[in-house]
């Protein structure tokens, strides 16, 4: 089963758009798990289990194992996902963008060593830092397209000589040319719902993977409405601090089970 498949089958199985973001930072970490030398790994999987039920994926973002040394616990808890959770997919937040052998090191450590089903990448280097991820035909590979950040517009918006903007130059690359496989989808920020209507658009049914509700402030109606494709999914809409960080108390798990349900059920409830 290769990238799009499993994401289908678990928009099917789950009725759910909602991802969750693993962005583990144990500043926030409950009382119980302080001093723990796996106390990363302990907390997103604990986070895993209790929110599978109502979720299409989950989105371990690198940077916040990394800069805790933490990898080999990023390691096991992709591990841990693949084997109590096989039909979520795993998509490795990396943002990686770089060229030939390099790129194909990055794809290595995605794809292999974290056994993810999707990387994230960043375009801007032009299809040679994209295509060394396309050869692993039954993954998947997230294109930036336009970002939640506002800094985005700094570049994303630059237009060409038609007046099309650098974003949606990007989504129609990746839906047209990069996407022959199958493979691709696009980063569009839930805080833009505008420019989601416009990629979708441009993409036609084309994946989107949306950060940016929840903490950041998207509105999940006007990502739905923006952002759904002609089957009425086509969104993997990402959370990662309003569930993780649900309850500081004794009932985490508990708490980060029933935000994620109820965001479930607000992306659902969106006519």
């Amino acid at each position: 089963m290769n990238f799009k498949e499993k994401l289908d089958a678990a928009w099917a199985r789950s009725a759910s758009m909602l991802m969750v973001g693993l962005d583990p930072d144990s500043l926030r970490f409950p009382a119980e798990l302080l001093g723990r030398p796996d106390a990363i790994f302990d907390f997103c999987r604990e986070i895993v289990d209790a929110t599978a039920p109502y979720v299409c994926g989950f989105k371990p973002q690198i940077a916040y194992f990394s800069a805790a040394a933490a990898e080999d616990q990023l390691e096991a808890l992709c591990r841990h996902i693949r084997e109590y959770h096989p039909g979520l997919p795993l998509i490795l937040d990396a943002k990686r963008g770089d060229i030939g052998s390099t790129a194909e090191q990055y794809a290595l450590e995605a794809y292999e060593r974290y056994g993810a089903d999707a990387v994230t990448v960043n375009p801007y280097m032009g299809y040679d830092s994209v295509a060394p991820y396309l050869e692993w035909k039954d993954r998947g590979v997230i294109v930036l397209c336009r970002t939640s950040n506002p800094g985005g517009s700094d570049l994303q918006f630059i237009e060409d000589r038609e007046g099309t903007p650098l974003y949606l130059r990007v989504a129609a690359l990746v839906a047209e040319k990069w996407n022959a496989g199958g493979q691709c989808g696009l980063v569009v920020g839930a805080t833009f719902p505008a420019e989601i209507a416009k990629v979708r658009a441009r993409a036609g049914d084309v994946p989107l993977l949306i950060p940016g509700i929840g903490a950041q402030g998207g509105s999940v109606a006007d990502t739905v409405r923006a952002g759904r494709d002609s089957r009425g999914t086509g969104m993997m809409i990402n959370s990662s601090r309003a569930i993780l960080y649900a309850s500081a108390g004794e009932d985490w798990r508990e708490a980060a089970a029933a935000a994620a349900r109820d965001t479930r059920d607000a992306i659902n409830a969106v006519p």
